[in-house]
């Protein structure tokens, strides 16, 4: 089974591209060198060719990620290669993220952040397309790429995307090539033998961050926390958060979005979409307890979403919502550990830092700012 993330077919269909433009024969897959990776992968290619005279080239793929419900599945991919004469290749990375010998395009439908317009590209996929392209690269020529995702725009309206301030399309995000289930009983399983191996190596300090997806695994990583202690959870904290206990860590940070954590704050332990919700349900009962007035609670009853109710009250009522959230990492804390104590005694100490829609991290809990600020992080109250 081909089951990759989306960063691995763009490669692919740029490789598959830029190979028909230098002269090679087309091929129906693309071996794909993935860092930190011996040996390559494959991964089909549907077709390529030459536009405008031999001055330009396009190629095709479709993303199978193996995932019925995955958004990306089955999701078209078109790669514009052209090349440009250059005098010398200093290695200089621009401002969007690449070396000067590539000139990335985000064409229709992949996502930008609306803040910048600058695309939405993990370093992974940036990674990988440095080390899959460079080596076609003809001397004295730098490549310019546009990807093209036709069905990006309309698909992206399916996922939260527009919740981290990215618009137009879909991210090209990811840590790895290959597909994690993240509701799936094998990632839950994956998911323990990492942190299994991490708990064992010599270097461990008893110190462990849990990110649920890649949003927060890309900024966790922005924000300085240490790649080594940082574990991609997926929707299974609850019986991770057990293990690390088991395992003998001593502080536990819970780094994400909001939207995900508050399910903890309702307890709530498996916080895939498709098994348990209770947001608002969470968020009233959170403003409740902070003694908001019942009217300001009757509009966060109405609102739609989460994200929308706190966006309401940060225009007109700051001070409500910088209550809110205060209230909403405590108890993501002390549900945390109570869940914990229900399997087995534990002195873990569990932190939480919780981010919002524009990735800006908005507060913490008490042993979160403890642990953010021992890293020598400043995460300001």
């Amino acid at each position: 089974m081909n089951e990759f993330t989306l960063p691995v077919w763009v490669v692919a269909a740029a490789k598959s591209a830029t190979n028909i433009l230098i002269g090679n024969k087309f091929k129906d897959t693309e071996r794909i060198y993935i860092p930190n990776q011996e040996e390559p992968i494959k991964v089909p290619i549907s077709s390529s060719a030459l536009l405008d005279n031999g001055e330009k080239s396009l190629a095709i793929t479709y993303c199978q990620s193996g995932l019925s419900l995955d958004v990306t599945r089955g999701l078209e991919i078109w790669a514009y290669i052209q090349l440009h004469k250059v005098t010398s290749h200093s290695g200089t990375i621009v401002e969007n993220s690449f070396p000067n010998w590539l000139d990335f395009h985000a064409g229709y439908g992949v996502g930008k952040f609306e803040s910048s317009g600058q695309p939405c590209i993990s370093k992974f996929a940036r990674d990988l397309l440095c080390i899959n392209l460079y080596p076609l690269l003809p001397k004295g020529y730098s490549i310019q790429l546009e990807i093209v995702l036709p069905e990006g725009k309309s698909r992206a309206l399916k996922t939260s995307n527009k919740a981290f301030g990215v618009v137009d399309g879909l991210s090209l995000i990811g840590t790895q090539a290959e597909v994690q289930i993240s509701a799936s009983p094998e990632q839950l399983e994956n998911c323990k033998k990492l942190l299994d191996q991490k708990c064992s190596e010599s270097t461990f300090d008893g110190c462990l961050t849990f990110v649920i997806g890649e949003n927060g695994m890309d900024l966790a990583l922005t924000f300085g926390l240490p790649a080594k202690q940082i574990i991609k959870t997926g929707n299974w904290l609850g019986p991770l958060l057990v293990a690390a206990a088991d395992n003998g860590v001593k502080k536990l940070l819970l780094f994400g979005y909001h939207g995900k954590l508050i399910k903890l704050a309702g307890g709530i332990f498996h916080t895939h979409h498709h098994l348990a919700d209770g947001r608002l349900e969470t968020l009233i009962s959170l403003a409740f307890r902070e003694g908001i007035s019942f009217d300001l609670i009757e509009l966060i009853s109405k609102s739609t979403s989460v994200e929308n109710a706190l966006l309401a009250f940060d225009a007109t009522s700051p001070e409500v919502v910088a209550s809110i959230w205060g209230r909403m990492a405590k108890e993501i804390e002390i549900k945390s550990g109570s869940y914990v104590n229900r399997y087995l005694s534990s002195s873990m100490e569990i932190g939480s830092v919780l981010f919002d829609r524009k990735r800006q991290i908005r507060w913490a809990g008490l042993n979160g700012f403890k642990q953010i600020n021992s890293l020598g992080l400043i995460l300001k109250s």
